[in-house]
This record gives structure tokens, sequence and C-alpha cells, in this order.
């Protein structure tokens, strides 16, 4: 018998109701069974140990408890945009309904255990996450998003556990991947959750309308992504919600406004021209 708030209860009730709590736990954190990840999101993966072979590295497994953090992270940045502001890619919104803690990553307040948490919010994999996350405003793929994280030496430095990050050693990762947003998760310990399998069906493709033009209302021009995320997240501090950057036949541009109506561009261009007499209207 055990004593409780002077009540006894029987041994067996209490280790049952013991018992019961991580079981209801583990089962919020399942992983759906019909998960599994798309041949883009196998191909980034492929591409990105590749890179690592090419560099006297190990491969590294892929997991399927990080893929699907990789997953849930990059619906809720194309579904909540919690990366707005001062607040990073990283970040999480406050939409997670009890699977996941809201998170606003910044360089001036940094909260690494709300990310490196995320995956033993979401799963049953216990460690540690760290993740590479990108954005582009056009529609991306495995090239444009390996194109953008081989110009940046800090993402570089991860994928290879260099510099920063020589004291890492990458047992598994995961992966996400949609029209704008990429992600990759790196563990230090294997997961016992085993392998993602791979969708058979293919991915519906979005189907662009033919015809028409897109402009863009041009703030500047920069070296790399690097350079130009941080004249982004400036603007975005001063209200510029709609400004993006623009990557396309190697130019890296930062844009305020962006139209598939020449006349309305043109608008924008007059009210802001007195603040930003350089800006430039650019037909894609």
């Amino acid at each position: 018998m055990v004593k409780r708030d002077g009540f006894f209860m029987p041994v067996w009730l209490f280790l049952l109701s013991w018992m019961l709590l991580p079981g209801s736990l583990i089962a919020q954190k399942k992983i759906p069974s019909d998960f599994c990840i798309h041949p883009s999101e196998k191909r980034l993966a492929d591409s990105i140990n590749r890179i690592r072979i090419a560099h006297g590295k190990k491969a590294i497994p892929l997991s399927v408890s990080l893929s699907y953090v990789a997953r849930v992270h990059v619906t809720d940045l194309i579904q909540n945009h919690p990366d707005t502001s001062i607040c990073n890619l990283s970040s999480w919104s406050d939409k997670g309904k009890g699977r996941w803690k809201a998170v606003c990553f910044n360089p001036y307040v940094v909260n690494q255990n709300g990310m490196w948490k995320k995956p033993q919010e979401l799963t049953t994999y216990p460690y540690r996450g760290y993740e590479l996350a990108g954005y582009m405003q056009d529609s991306m793929s495995v090239d444009s998003v390996l194109g953008l994280w081989e110009d940046s030496p800090e993402a570089m430095t991860m994928i290879l556990t260099t510099g920063r990050w020589k004291k890492k050693s990458w047992a598994c990762m995961g992966v996400g991947l949609n029209g704008h947003y990429a992600s990759v998760w790196f563990g230090q310990r294997p997961d016992k959750a085993g392998k993602a399998k791979l969708c058979r069906k293919k991915r519906t493709k979005t189907i662009k309308k033919a015809g028409g033009h897109s402009y863009y209302l041009i703030y500047g021009s920069y070296p790399g992504i690097n350079s130009a995320n941080k004249v982004l997240s400036r603007l975005k501090t001063k209200g510029y919600k709609n400004a993006g950057v623009l990557r396309k036949h190697k130019h890296t541009r930062v844009y305020l406004y962006q139209s598939s109506n020449f006349q309305q561009i043109k608008k924008e261009r007059q009210k802001l021209s007195k603040k930003y007499p350089k800006l430039w209207i650019l037909q894609d």
C-alpha cells in the first residue's frame, strides 16, 4: 500500500497511474503513419551528403523524426509567417495548439532552447536538434536552396561541422521543403524511430499562368544572400511587410514591393521617391 494525502492506495493502482502519463505523452508525439518525404526532399538530403563526402565528411542518415520536424516547420512558416519583423527563419508561430511552443528567434534575444527542443516537443527524439533554414521569394528548388547555402560561409560550416560547429558530429538529419522555405535539422544522436519512407505519389506542381509579368520595386543589389537578408530585416522592422529578396541570374536584390500591375508599381515608386530616390522597377 502507498500513502497519498492521508489515504492509502494499492501499489498496482499507483504504478498504473504513473505508467499512463508517459504513454499519453508518447501518443501526442506520434508521427502520422502516412508521413513520408517527397522526392525533392530526398534529393536535397542526398545533395547535402554529396557536399559532405566531397569535403571528406561522412554521409548523414536521414531521420524520420527530424524530417517530420522540418516538414512541420516549413508548413508553419508558409502558413503562419512567424519570420516577420525581428523574428528570423528559426522562429515558430503560436499556432502549435499544444504541439509546440512559440519562438521568436532573433540576434538580439537569442532563444536557443526554444529551437533546440522542437524535436522533443513534436516527436519521441529525446535530444537537441539544430536547424539550417532558407527562404526564397521565387519558387524554391533543390538547386536554388543549395546555391543559397553554398554561397553562405555560415551555412557551409554547419553542414560540414567546421568553424563554430567543429565540436559537433551529426548522427542524423531531417529535411523539409516547400515552395519558398527549406529546413534541415541535424542531431548528434541516432534516431531510434528509424528512416523516413519516400512518398510514392508525385507532388502536385503549381501551374503558373501563361503570359503576364511581375514587377519589382528594387531597393538595392547586394553581393550575397547574407547582406541582402540583413537589409531585408531592417526594412521589415520599418514596416515594409511586402519586402523580399529576389535572386535571379546571379543577382541578389532586395525589393520593397511586387505586383503584376505595372501602374500599381509606378504608384508605389512615386509615393516612396522622396524617401528613396534610387528605387527602380524590374520587370520579370
